[in-house]
């Protein structure tokens, strides 16, 4: 008796009359089994009923070596493998199972139903009346018939399914495919058939699911791979397509098409390789050129396209040159409006333009496609701070230099416009007090934009001069009057120049 919950049964109730091999009594006499062959075939048995499915094939494969026309052996090796997964290795041993006892009706009803998964249904058919006239039991009997009028059935259905292909109603093809696949789980020409409709329907990562199984399913079978591969590579995932490709070759390295395939596949996977090494080294100029050639290798798939152009975006916003950022990112979202690294790329080139209201405005839309991204949620609140900032004083403006100027290009600025607005150059009393607001002006910017610590403080939208931006507010500490720039010479920062002012 099996016990309930036992492997066994767990076998039972997924493989049909697999039980049978349990309660088979041994045939000595009948099979010629010598003793060494009987002790194999019993503790073969024990170890499947405990579940040691490697252990009981070990077993079964030494009752096979001693007794090769012994059929339970080779139906309980059958069996195992069966649980392990592997019928094509079940299917020769049910075979052999029933050139030696014809009328063994447990192995040939088995090798039914594995040849109803493989979609060969005309041999499982035949298996199923052969067990009708064998003089079956009542549980045989009753599944055989059960199991040709789904044989049947599944004979229309792929019947339907082929004249839905050849008249272009995938759809339907489809449909029918889908059903007959629930039962014929194991047949490749079928998921083969279903990829293609999935193709011509517009769905190639269907496609993809079948043709796998496929290339699984039939040995051999380059063509899966291929076309596992050319499909990957239409869709921009060249790491895939590369991957595929090169299982195609593996069993065929001769194989014309995959060896095309393959060599345009490596060649554009090196060029996108080598371009995201070079903006992980910062070298975002030669990354660009990279992508460019990306572009030209590959012409033909928009996907590379949109995916090369996002990282030259990526490429011109962080190596600061926002006008092109902000062309190329925009070229990017024209095609695709929600790509949120476009978005977050364009927003950083709007702020080094100044362009607060804008790069808000992509912040925003990128935050509603990706709530939890962190830079996304910072970089809204620093555009937000800069636009509040630029209301009050903006140390770049006064100085006239962007955002990404040089401390060269900060100190020359200064050392001009201090020149040009010191006090003493003005005799009228109003332009006198214009020029000495102007001059402090001037020299906060120049203080505050020449050090790195406190220009990293305005770039975040706080004025380390303003006591109102500083945390736990007080005096500003750096809050200068006129007074106090009275004898400070603006063009002492180390150039070859010397000036001297005097006040009065």
């Amino acid at each position: 008796m099996v016990a309930p919950g036992s492997v066994t049964s767990r076998l039972g109730s997924v493989f049909p009359f697999l039980l049978v091999l349990v309660d088979l009594q041994y045939e000595g006499a009948e099979c010629g089994v010598n003793a060494d062959v009987e002790k194999h075939l019993e503790l073969g048995k024990k170890l499947l009923a405990a579940g040691q499915l490697a252990d009981a094939l070990s077993q079964f494969h030494a009752a096979v070596d001693g007794d090769p026309d012994n059929y339970i052996a080779y139906y309980r090796r059958a069996t195992v493998f069966l649980a392990m997964g592997k019928s094509k290795a079940a299917l020769p041993d049910l075979t052999k199972v029933i050139q030696l006892k014809m009328d063994f009706t447990a192995a040939r009803l088995q090798r039914g139903h594995l040849l109803l998964k493989q979609g060969k249904l005309d041999e499982a058919e035949d298996d199923f009346k052969k067990v009708l006239k064998s003089n079956p039991s009542e549980n045989e009997e009753k599944e055989a018939q059960s199991q040709l009028i789904k044989s049947d059935e599944m004979q229309r259905l792929r019947s339907q399914a082929l004249d839905a292909f050849e008249s272009g109603d995938y759809a339907a093809a489809i449909a029918f495919l889908d059903k007959i696949l629930e039962v014929c789980v194991w047949d490749a020409e079928l998921r083969e058939l279903r990829a293609e409709c999935f193709i011509k329907e517009g769905e190639p990562r269907k496609a993809i699911s079948d043709l796998k199984a496929a290339s699984k399913l039939k040995n051999d079978n380059t063509e899966a791979f291929y076309k596992i591969s050319t499909l990957y590579y239409q869709l921009g995932d060249h790491e895939l397509s590369l991957s595929e490709v090169r299982e195609c070759l593996k069993l065929d390295q001769d194989h014309k098409r995959c060896f095309a395939h393959y060599k345009q596949v490596k060649k554009l996977n090196k060029l996108i390789e080598s371009a995201e090494e070079l903006i992980r080294d910062g070298r975002y100029t030669d990354a660009t050129s990279k992508y460019e050639s990306v572009m030209k290798t590959e012409p033909s798939i928009a996907e590379y396209t949109i995916r090369s152009k996002e990282r030259i975006c990526h490429c011109f916003s962080k190596d600061e040159k926002p006008v092109e950022a902000i062309r190329v990112c925009s070229e990017v979202l024209q095609m695709e409006p929600d790509n949120v690294n476009a978005l977050k790329d364009r927003a950083e080139a709007y702020l080094i333009e100044e362009m607060y209201d804008e790069a808000i405005q992509d912040y925003e839309t990128a935050q509603e496609h990706n709530e939890n991204d962190q830079q996304i949620r910072e970089g809204l609140e620093k555009a937000q701070r800069l636009l509040k900032q630029s209301q009050k004083r903006d140390y770049y403006k006064i100085l006239g230099v962007k955002r990404n100027a040089k401390k060269q290009e900060i100190i020359k600025a200064y050392r001009k416009l201090a020149l040009q607005w010191h006090p003493d150059n003005f005799q009228n009393e109003e332009e006198k007090k214009k020029a000495e607001k102007k001059f402090i002006d001037i020299a906060a910017a120049k203080e505050v934009l020449s050090d790195p610590e406190m220009r990293k403080k305005f770039d975040d939208g706080e004025d380390p001069l303003d006591a109102e931006s500083q945390q736990g507010g007080g005096g500003n500490p750096f809050h200068r009057s006129w007074n106090s720039w009275q004898g400070f010479n603006p063009f002492s920062s180390g150039g070859p120049f010397r000036f001297k002012f005097h006040f009065n």
